[in-house]
């Protein structure tokens, strides 16, 4: 790269009043400084749009995005991704916060990774409480903060199929090309990581930062703890969205050994459909399952 590239981080906001100015002022005070920040409100229903309006009279050139209804992060992400002028993005969760040295150090990987089709870096996070303590590491760290277990690069496809390798989506730069070849985020689902990640390291490289690059708020209203609730509505559509995701992964497979990997992740998420009650899930897993016995049997 013979020039600094534009980076535009768009930043989704749902309620998070207690937390916005705080995510918001993270981007700004990177060390690094080519970035394009616009901001989403998916219909708050606390005074999360009042707190952002305010905050933007001292920067009135920031994007401010009002959602007249609630659409959802998949398709509020990409209301932004269609006025992003960057080369890369970054999809903030407005109550996380980015270290100050988090760009610089996604930008120098993308700079200096040995991979030729690098469409992805990611690096480790702090989780955090709700009042900002400390709780733990995405990844596992030493005494120096480094990655205990090593992470796999480069073509990662089996491994985020098979849900041997996990991501920290929060901690990600995704190159905007990608985002153009995949055509943003799948709307139709109730999240977005899994379905990304799959879908990208199926055609391109993804490369791992080994520092603490965010910090991650840990909620009761967090995505992550709605997948394992049991009888709760929002569980239901985050577990059938991954039901979806892994039926499209199915058809991005293309050996045997593929087929084979994605059984795995399947019945974690069928043990994970009995734990929570969701039975007809379960029993969708089931028929998959066959249909996909049969598949390995005839590749």
């Amino acid at each position: 790269m013979q020039h600094k590239p534009l980076v535009t981080v768009i930043c989704l906001c749902y309620n998070h009043e207690r937390f916005v100015v705080e995510s918001l002022n993270s981007v700004l005070n990177q060390d690094y400084p080519f970035i394009e920040l616009i901001v989403v409100d998916d219909f708050s229903t606390d005074y999360s749009v009042e707190t952002i309006q305010n905050w933007r009279m001292d920067y009135p050139e920031i994007q401010f995005i009002i959602n007249e209804k609630n659409l959802g992060s998949t398709k509020s992400f990409n209301k932004a991704l269609k006025k992003a002028k960057g080369d890369f993005i970054i999809d903030l969760a407005c109550d996380d916060i980015l270290l100050p040295n988090c760009i610089s150090h996604q930008i120098k990987a993308f700079e200096e990774s040995s991979f030729k089709n690098l469409g992805i870096v990611y690096g480790n996070a702090e989780l955090i409480t709700e009042t900002g303590q400390h709780s733990s590491y995405y990844f596992p760290v030493n005494s120096n903060k480094k990655t205990i277990e090593e992470r796999k690069t480069g073509d990662i496809y089996l491994s985020v199929i098979s849900g041997g390798n996990s991501i920290c989506s929060v901690s990600s730069m995704v190159k905007r090309t990608v985002f153009e070849d995949l055509k943003g985020y799948d709307e139709n689902l109730a999240y977005e990581d899994l379905d990304l990640w799959i879908r990208a390291s199926r055609e391109y490289e993804v490369d791992y930062i080994d520092e603490i690059l965010m910090q991650k708020r840990i909620s009761e209203a967090s995505l992550g703890t709605h997948f394992y609730l049991k009888n709760d509505s929002r569980s239901k559509k985050i577990n059938y969205s991954t039901y979806l995701i892994i039926k499209k992964a199915i058809r991005l497979n293309r050996t045997k050994i593929e087929h084979k990997a994605i059984l795995k992740r399947m019945h974690f998420e069928m043990i994970l459909a009995y734990k929570t009650g969701n039975f007809k899930l379960l029993l969708n897993y089931i028929f998959l399952e066959i249909k996909q016995r049969l598949r390995i049997l005839f590749t």
